[in-house]
């Protein structure tokens, strides 16, 4: 207690208490002290048997680290004054020659990051402790080993050599003493193996290994803080999202040895198994070593199960200390421990890092044994655990291997998860053709279009060049739930040739090849992928059945075919809330139909227009007007005579039975629940071939002169994109604007969509259709759609004598739409948030452009926070949303919102759209147990922070 005091006036002195004593910490402070220092903390105030030691604090790194690498005031100070504390528990001195006292210098941060940062064993060590530490163990052998194993340690973590000089000189003395193992090698090649470690360092700093203890511990803490910063703990905070700004704390703390002999030993374990969530002890162990021969792999470790038989009483305490720390933390526990002679120290425990199977399962279990509440079993799944059980997956050590064989190809984005083997196709015809025979393929363009969708729905995955996480692959591929590797910039396609090559690989097509969507890696040749199967998931069934009962959000899927709808009720999807019709035009047995329409679409309705503003003015009084009758018969006569009149209502005659076909797939799957059908969307020049495709074809067709006929069809094809080409097709002639200009494809749509919905009706289905109109921004637009829906939805009701219950509605997606919600609302049942398209007009982005030149890099700059196509941007975007919900609701209280855009599967978008008063989120169907996870866990989050002000 005295020391304690001590220590304490230290911090008082410097203004700022830097070090915690093990047995003045606890496992609240996970903040200050880092996980594994809150965590050896409450095995000390358990009374476990933890060597004693002290944390330095997450506070004491980051100020390091802000101050140019200089420890703050006080530090040091205070870290002597611990160690003397250290000094008096143990009967040891730090440097005593005779009586050498030795610490680990470990890393521990608020959050796990095995492996990405540093630690330092044996430190304390120079030629004198050495003999004393020797003496002290009766057993040179021991001491010696201790000494190169520390030096060899902090000539890589501190002082960053090569790790390969230690590792190579060691292998070389192996081999020239004809022995397997370390442990082989006698005391005498040890002392060897020392003075080689010292001069390699001295060759490769110019300075000789520091021997002073102090001046050593004193390095190591610095060399941790700075691991912080490493490339790989960099790297890991980024793919796990942990912020860089909570720095590592320090647990510096008595060494106790698992090298001293075979009744000595080391060890990791975990409570339960970490791969499959079973419960029953799991680790390994080895006999006469230190912790980092149990993880480097240079001798095989024993099943933990094993120790029983080696050192029953060890054992014995060691699984009775794992069920208390299961039991006191209720999760599942990743401990470390050593055996000294017989005696069982305990060097950490934490939470336990673990694979998705096995963290639904413990959740499950925890709440069967009374253990945790429904809500913290809730709280406790990762949703991307929710992903991976769904989604095919590469066997972990497969993967692993084709990294060590060299088979990794190239990295991009991860565009949607899965994985996916298959022979590598390069255009969508051919993916189609290959893959509609039973074919595995994989898809590689440079990026994909909208012609691309029928290859893209063969493969088995896409791989693109170019091309962003919300690109045209990446949605497309997470709506059809394909893996999709995209912007890989690294790779060349050569469409010529049909091949694809990265840094001096090159793959033909035919080859096979991997991708995994989770990791944005490829892959040469094929991986062993698991296939999941979603009816026998039982544990994560009870675990969304939880979440049911806890959310208030509805999840609804987007579904563009019956299939995709089929799969999203599969997966508990209470609704469809963005099926759009445009897709079901790119199929190729529609498109000479739909060009028919597109070609024709400019004249005919000029004189369609003409015609029905015509025989408006007629109605409203002015049949009595023979100029005006005259008007009218004849905008009739051209109207009956018109080629182009004739061909696009041709069109429109053939497509609607077609259209009204995929609405009976869609409406008849998801009977008893909602369908949002959207209402014709893109610009039609996205229909028709690509202007530069076009210009190329017919210089061709010009030169070789042989087919007149198909180059008057190229020419007029031409003429017809060049006319509709655009400057920014985004903002361009599309969405309500398309169908007021285009009326009769609205009218087609609406008849196709009401016909269906009445068919399946009369079938005794219970159908709920709504139509949803486009890109509004105005009132008027909006009023203008309402009054052509309804004309067409009351001729069809009264050719039926049907009484069908339908709603009318809009997609949320610009700024002023958002801004005069309460204008619209008069002619809206329904809102639906077009995300993506409201992010990129509220930030000015062109999305591709954005995150191919520069958004990610805002990212990594910290001038976004994450990157707003993925993650919705509360303060911009959201506060839209926002004001929208609440004009709109004033206007109309009953009024239906959701959302539709990708941020409806994203965990932290479905917490913000709970917190505004959404009715529901729609997302693909691949991401709704996602949904309803995240719904249950914001509603739990909600009540938590109300309880909190209470």
């Amino acid at each position: 207690m005295a020391q304690t005091l001590t220590e304490q006036s230290e911090g008082t002195r410097s203004g700022k208490k830097w070090v915690y004593l093990f047995d003045e910490g606890n496992a609240s402070m996970r903040d200050l002290l880092g996980g594994k220092g809150a965590g050896v903390a409450e095995m000390t105030r358990a009374g476990l048997p933890v060597p004693p030691g002290f944390t330095i604090t997450t506070e004491a790194c980051n100020s390091y680290l802000a101050e140019g690498e200089r420890f703050p005031d006080g530090l040091w100070e205070q870290a002597r004054s611990a160690l003397k504390t250290i000094e008096e528990k143990t009967g040891r001195g730090f440097g005593d020659p005779h009586n050498p006292l030795l610490v680990s210098v470990r890393s521990g941060a608020k959050f796990s990051m095995p492996g990405m940062m540093d630690t330092v064993l044996n430190l304390g060590l120079n030629d004198d402790t050495a003999q004393g530490l020797g003496r002290q163990a009766g057993d040179q052998r021991f001491a010696c080993d201790a000494y190169r194993r520390f030096i060899q340690m902090f000539g890589k973590i501190v002082l960053d050599i090569d790790p390969t000089l230690f590792e190579h000189a060691l292998e070389a003395k192996k081999e020239r003493k004809g022995v397997a193992t370390d442990a082989d090698l006698s005391v005498d090649d040890l002392r060897e193996l020392v003075d080689e470690f010292k001069s390699i360092i001295r060759s490769q700093i110019g300075q000789d290994f520091p021997t002073d203890p102090y001046e050593q511990l004193k390095a190591s803490i610095s060399a941790v803080f700075r691991s912080w910063n490493g490339d790989r703990a960099r790297a890991y905070r980024e793919n796990e999202h942990i912020a860089d700004d909570l720095g590592t704390a320090v647990n510096v703390q008595a060494m106790v040895f698992g090298n001293m002999g075979n009744d000595s030993g080391t060890g990791v374990a975990f409570t339960r198994d970490p791969s499959t969530g079973d419960e029953h002890l799991f680790g390994e162990y080895l006999i006469n070593a230190q912790g980092e021969d149990v993880v480097a792999g240079i001798r095989t470790p024993r099943p933990i199960s094993a120790l029983h038989e080696e050192m029953p009483a060890a054992y014995a305490q060691f699984q009775e200390i794992a069920t208390r720390m299961e039991q006191h933390y209720r999760d599942m526990q990743d401990l470390e421990f050593t055996i000294e002679r017989g005696k069982l120290y305990m060097l950490q425990t934490r939470n336990a890092k673990r694979t998705a199977a096995a963290a639904v399962k413990v959740a499950v279990d925890m709440v069967n044994e009374g253990l945790i509440t429904k809500d913290e079993a809730l709280l406790r799944i990762d949703p991307k655990h929710v992903v991976q059980l769904l989604l095919p997956r590469f066997e972990e050590s497969a993967r692993q291997a084709a990294v060590r064989d060299t088979r990794l190809l190239a990295r991009g984005l991860n565009a949607s998860p899965g994985a996916a083997v298959g022979k590598a196709v390069f255009d969508a015809d051919r993916a189609a053709e290959r893959g509609g025979t039973g074919e595995a393929v994989i898809l590689v363009r440079p990026e994909t279009s909208p012609d691309d969708v029928h290859g893209m729905i063969a493969s088995k995955g896409i791989l693109t060049a170019r091309g962003g996480a919300t690109s045209h692959a990446a949605v497309v591929a997470r709506g059809m739930g394909k893996p999709c590797v995209a912007g890989v910039e690294t790779l060349r396609v050569d469409l010529v040739n049909r091949s694809m090559s990265v840094d001096g690989k090159t793959v033909q097509e035919g080859d096979t090849i991997s991708i995994d969507g989770a990791t944005g890696e490829v892959f040469l040749g094929a991986i062993n992928a698991i296939a999941p199967n979603f009816s026998e998931e039982r544990e994560l069934s009870q675990i969304l059945s939880w979440a049911d009962d806890i959310r208030r959000l509805e999840v609804w899927a987007n579904a563009d075919y019956p299939r995709d709808a089929e799969r999203a009720r599969e997966y508990g999807a209470q609704g469809i809330g963005l099926c759009r019709t445009e897709h079901m035009f790119f199929e190729e047995e529609r498109l000479p139909i739909v060009h028919k329409m597109i070609l024709s679409a400019d004249e005919a309705a000029r004189i369609e227009n003409e015609l029905s503003q015509l025989e408006e003015e007629a109605n409203r009084g002015g049949r009595k007007d023979p100029r005006l009758q005259e008007r009218l018969e004849a905008a009739r006569k051209r109207a009956e005579t018109s080629e182009a009149v004739r061909a696009y209502r041709e069109a429109l005659t053939q497509l609607l039975p077609i259209q009204k076909g995929d609405f009976r797939g869609v409406l008849g799957a998801m009977h008893g629940l909602p369908v949002v059908i959207r209402l014709i969307d893109p610009p039609l020049h996205e229909f028709l071939p690509s202007y530069d495709e076009l210009i190329a074809d017919v210089t061709a067709l010009r030169i070789r002169g042989n087919n007149p006929a198909e180059l008057a069809e190229k020419e007029r094809l031409l003429q017809a994109v060049g006319s509709m080409r655009e400057q920014n097709p985004m903002l361009g002639l599309r969405g309500i604007r398309l169908g007021i200009l285009y009326p009769a494809i609205i009218d087609m749509q609406v008849r196709a969509i009401l016909t269906a919905a009445v068919e399946l009706q009369q079938e005794g289905l219970d159908v709920r259709p709504e139509i949803m109109v486009p890109l509004v921004g105005t009132a008027a637009e909006m009023r203008f759609a309402r009054e052509r829906i309804e004309r067409v939805a009351q001729e069809v009701l009264s050719e039926t004598g049907v009484n069908l219950h339908y709603k009318i509605g809009t997609m949320i997606e610009i700024p002023r739409a958002a801004l005069t919600a309460d204008e619209i609302a008069q002619d809206a049942e329904f809102f639906s948030f077009g995300t993506n398209d409201l992010t990129q007009t509220t930030f000015g982005y062109s999305r591709d452009d954005a995150e191919g030149k520069f958004l990610l890099r805002y990212v990594d700059l910290g001038i976004l926070p994450t990157n707003p196509f993925q993650e919705l941007d509360r303060t911009g975007v959201g506060k839209l949303m926002q004001m929208a919900v609440e004009s709109g609701r004033a206007t109309r209280p009953d009024l239906e919102i959701g959302i539709c855009g990708e941020h409806g599967g994203d965990p932290s978008s479905v917490e913000f759209c709970n917190s505004i008063g959404l009715n529901y989120v729609s997302c693909s169907p691949f991401r709704v147990p996602v949904a309803r996870l995240a719904a249950a866990q914001a509603v739990i989050a909600q009540n938590a922070t109300k309880s909190d002000t209470r």
